[in-house]
């Protein structure tokens, strides 16, 4: 029994920014991980994909925001696959893939509250363990078991692995909205992302 831990960390990353960097360095420091893989989705299940801009361009973004980090690496399965993808699904392929290894799947606890929803969420929590940081304004003491909407074990087990880790309130939304506008998105984006995004008139509408 190997005591390697994978951290896997999904999202469209529509662009990559710093937040999503500072998490996933959060996460590989609290939750003692070995490495951190960024998995890009093609479409996202639960949210209105139109914004999505072509995964050619959020792949290339995200391997100048990764380069020079040999803990953080990319994952293109959801990519290859295509199409809308869940994550029980791409769980199932890396439990495959990464045998002997313990794989741990990081959120934000904006999600911790919908998971209930996601597909097959039983069989998903079996799969790997999941490992929460806090977003702003999220209460681990006013968040009951109850919110979660899940049979024990998993509301216990769930509210125990959560950590603040750095709070960081950048969002990929907010640096959609702000290149639309011709507004700075420097210190928001890696540079190499920022000059990207310039260079590729992206998010401009």
């Amino acid at each position: 029994m190997t005591n390697t831990r994978i951290g896997v960390l999904g999202g469209t990353f529509n662009p990559v920014h710093l937040g999503h960097l500072i998490l996933a360095q959060d996460a590989l420091e609290i939750f003692e991980l070995d490495q951190v893989i960024f998995v890009p989705c093609d479409k996202p299940p639960h949210k209105d994909a139109s914004y999505v801009i072509p995964a050619t361009h959020r792949l290339a973004m995200l391997q100048m925001a990764l380069t020079g980090n040999p803990a953080f690496d990319i994952c293109d399965l959801e990519l290859r696959r295509g199409g809308t993808t869940y994550t029980v699904d791409t769980m199932r392929a890396l439990t495959r893939r990464y045998q002997n290894v313990e794989l741990v799947f990081i959120i934000g606890s904006d999600t911790l509250a919908e998971l209930h929803l996601w597909k097959e969420i039983d069989a998903l929590l079996n799969l790997c363990r999941f490992v929460t940081l806090a977003r702003p304004g999220f209460d681990l003491n006013t968040f009951t078991e109850e919110k979660l909407k899940l049979p024990s074990p998993w509301p216990q087990t769930l509210l125990r692995q959560v950590a603040q880790g750095h709070v960081v309130e950048i969002s990929s939304s907010d640096i959609r909205h702000r290149a639309a506008e011709d507004m700075r998105i420097r210190y928001l984006v890696p540079s190499p992302v920022e000059l990207y995004i310039a260079e590729h008139n992206l998010y401009t509408g």
